[in-house]
Parts: structure tokens; sequence; C-alpha cells
């Protein structure tokens, strides 16, 4: 009988937590459009935005920094798709 009770308590809290999951991915999605709708409204704004200002300093990236640039360009590259391909195995 103490192994049926500890199963039931153990589902209940699997159950509490499947709820308290969700509720907070619901929270974090409001805040992700939000912010995303922000950034695809304003994109071209921030774009001039970004262009003046390396006009105004005359900024030029060393070529160590776009090394890195580039290696940071291809990690996110890499991972994206590493989640993408992880995504259509799931739904296989």
């Amino acid at each position: 009988m103490d192994s049926d009770a500890q199963i039931k308590e153990l589902e209940d809290e699997v159950l509490s937590l499947k709820t308290q999951l969700q509720s907070t991915q619901e929270q974090l999605n409001k805040y992700l459009s939000h912010n995303k709708k922000y950034y695809e409204n304003n994109k071209e704004a921030h774009k001039k935005r970004v262009k003046e200002y390396v006009q105004k300093t005359n900024y030029t990236p060393t070529p160590e920094k776009k090394k890195e640039y580039a290696r940071t360009a291809y990690l996110n590259k890499k991972e994206k798709l590493k989640g993408e391909r992880e995504k259509l195995e799931e739904n296989i």
C-alpha cells in the first residue's frame, strides 16, 4: 500500500509540474512575441541607426574581430540547423 500511495503522490507532483511548465511557457511566449513584433516593426529604423553610427565613428572591424564574428555566425547557424533536424525527427 505504501508504494501505491507514493506512486499517486508522484503522479500528482508530475501533473502539477506540467501545469506550472505550461503556464510558464505561455508567459514566455507572450514576452517573446511582443519583443519579436517590436524588432520586426522597427528593423529598418535600427539598420539606419547602425549605419549612421558606423559612418559617424568610422568603425572598421579588425581581422581578428571579423574571424570572431564569422565563427559566432557559423556556430549559431549550426545550432539552428541542429534544432530544426531534431524537430523534424520528433515529427516523424
